[in-house]
């Protein structure tokens, strides 16, 4: 599936699959791990909807995630991707201390907009030093839009 037909499949599925939609989109980019958060606005925070090759021991402190801390808060705060090339070295202040931990490099976080309305966000990670592309920022951020369009529908529902 390409990118163009999977976003098509996200804005018409009757309901979210945000475990399928965070595998899919990890093979689309050959990634390794990754988290898919939804906003709680009654909290400003980020609620863990999907994960994939996150350590148990990280999961208490990926659970729920301030809107301005570590890559996806920071995604969340700024309203756009967040990017580091290799995670285990970073030093730009972006990358939280237990990030770490998940021993991948190349991550990337888009945030799920819809008309500059912020409903969560999207990382995904490789397990080498990488930096995506403008058109990989992009289509990441064509995929969270999609998804975000389907929260914004699931809640006028």
């Amino acid at each position: 599936m390409n990118t163009e037909d999977f976003i098509e499949s996200i804005k018409n599925a009757p309901h979210a699959d945000w475990q399928a939609w965070l595998e899919q989109t990890l093979s689309l980019f050959d990634c390794v791990t990754g988290t898919l958060h939804t906003l709680e606005p009654a909290s400003d925070e980020l609620e863990l909807k999907a994960m994939q090759g996150i350590p148990d021991f990280l999961l208490p402190k990926m659970s729920r995630i301030p809107v301005g801390k570590g890559m996806a808060g920071i995604a969340a705060e700024r309203k756009e991707a967040v990017q580091v090339c290799n995670l285990q070295t970073d030093e730009s202040g972006v990358v939280r201390p237990g990030a770490k931990d998940t021993k991948v490099e190349g991550a990337i976080t888009a945030p799920m907009l819809w008309q500059g309305k912020l409903f969560g966000t999207l990382g995904i990670a490789k397990k080498d030093p990488y930096e995506f592309t403008t058109e990989e920022s992009e289509a990441l951020m064509g995929i969270a839009a999609a998804m975000a369009l389907h929260q914004l529908r699931s809640a006028a529902r």
